[in-house]
């Protein structure tokens, strides 16, 4: 008797373990299909633990159910915007909240192709899937990594669908002139009715970057160079930086990246990890700050004179940079790249320095780590979105907007709020006055994304 009750508490336990265990998988299962914060404390602890060998097999082999419905669903998604060609249809509305403000969030369609994870963040394939937009006049342009160019008007943001224009382009005549290969557009620019594109190619001599411009003409944007840097570098990398943004006296600003070329970012004769102005009639240019890794934002904020920057560390270090160009001390600002950093080498023998200011260079204005793959950004001064001064930057691998709040005598930035994304890698940013509407892109589906914020 004894016995038989001994066995049916043993049976009652081993099911309430395997229930137990069904319901921690099914909760961990939709974690995994739903996507995960990779910022989360508990993640980031446990990736420190298992090499990231086995946490892709026990994504692909333990989860298969929760993977394959991930996979379904992402099927279905991209099956809708195929059928749905040039449409721009809206495919998504929600509320969200940043901080205590209630905002509309609008998913819509692109018609460019998407980024694969699966290949990893730096195949040379996702090099043609970072995908750019400006806002020019009444129209949005949008220009995919392959140089696919497009236009909507931005009225129909309000709209269920963005109705895209394509407008044929002589890249693909460029690049077969050139005898090259595209790796990828970099950017895109619009001024006094001209677009401006950074464009990465390979040739004999290896990967470069240069600036293109074409009159807006909406039969067929004629791009012709612009701007060539002269540099090159043999293997592809991420490091490129790439941005374009309007400066002063008839300039533009360009960041270009390191391009994973050992001490060039502090070698004056080199453009490689640099930011530079352009001058649009003479085409000259000036070295206007150092010591940068990957530039992947870039604003010029002429009110105050100050440059803001973002750009990828390595293993951490991710950073927003201030240069105010009223203050003069130390002559040409340098950032400290490729000897300070408060990232680490992915080898883990860290050798870099961190104070940046103890070595006499200028220290972040904020630094992420770990790394957030930080991007575009955008400024706000005492509106509906800041109540003084404030950055927004917008992330790939943290798949999120942050919101921070700009310290006295913009020395520092202070972390406000965040809204989380998930699986969106947000690539750009743009914010029109006109309709106060924060516009975003996405490179996963991908798409374009509207915050719009709901009256109080």
């Amino acid at each position: 008797m004894k016995f038989l009750n001994r066995k049916k508490k043993l049976i009652i336990l081993i099911a309430l373990l395997l229930l137990s265990s069904l319901y921690i998988f099914s909760i961990i299962g939709n974690f995994v299909k739903d996507g995960y914060d990779r910022q989360s404390k508990l993640v980031l602890t446990l990736k420190s633990l298992i090499s990231p060998h086995y946490v892709k097999k026990i994504k692909e082999n333990l989860f298969i159910v929760s993977n394959l419905k991930s996979r379904n669903e992402f099927l279905e998604v991209q099956l809708k915007k195929y059928e749905q060609g040039f449409n721009g249809e809206k495919f998504k509305s929600e509320i969200v909240k940043i901080g205590n403000k209630d905002y509309k969030l609008n998913h819509f369609f692109t018609p460019f192709k998407r980024l694969d994870l699966n290949l990893g963040w730096n195949a040379i394939t996702n090099s043609l899937r970072a995908h750019y937009l400006e806002i020019f006049e009444d129209k949005i342009f949008v220009i995919s990594g392959e140089g696919q160019s497009i236009y909507f008007k931005k009225k129909n943001l309000a709209n269920e669908k963005l109705n895209f224009k394509n407008i044929p382009n002589n890249i693909n005549e460029i690049i077969s002139k050139k005898n090259s290969r595209l790796i990828g557009i970099r950017d895109l620019f619009i001024q006094d009715d001209e677009i401006f594109i950074s464009m990465m190619t390979k040739d004999e001599k290896g990967i470069t970057i240069n600036i293109y411009v074409a009159d807006i003409n909406y039969k067929k944007l004629n791009f012709n160079l612009f701007f060539q840097t002269n540099e090159y570098w043999k293997d592809y990398n991420v490091f490129s930086g790439g941005r374009i943004e309007k400066f002063k006296e008839g300039n533009i600003l360009f960041s270009i990246g390191y391009s994973g070329m050992p001490n060039v970012a502090q070698n004056l004769n080199s453009l490689l990890g640099k930011i530079i102005k352009i001058n649009l009639k003479t085409k000259e240019h000036k070295i206007i700050s150092i010591g940068h890794r990957n530039p992947q934002g870039l604003r010029y904020l002429n009110n105050h004179n100050i440059i803001i920057n973002s750009e990828h560390g390595p293993k951490g270090g991710d950073e927003i940079n201030f240069n105010n160009l009223k203050n003069k001390k130390n002559g040409l600002k340098n950032y400290g790249w490729d000897i300070a950093s408060y990232g680490s080498p992915y080898n883990g023998i860290d050798t870099f320095k961190k104070s940046h200011l103890k070595y006499g260079f200028i220290e972040p204005a904020i630094s992420y780590t770990p790394s957030i793959g930080i991007s575009e950004i955008l400024y706000f001064e005492k509106n509906d979105h800041c109540e003084d001064k404030c950055v927004w930057t917008t992330s790939l691998r943290a798949n999120s907007i942050y919101t921070l709040k700009v310290g006295k005598n913009f020395e520092k930035l202070i972390s406000s709020n965040r809204l989380l994304l998930k699986k969106n890698r947000i690539r750009d940013i743009d914010y029109d006055h006109e309709m106060d509407t924060i516009i975003l892109l996405s490179e996963n589906i991908p798409s374009i994304l509207t915050l719009k914020k709901i009256s109080d």
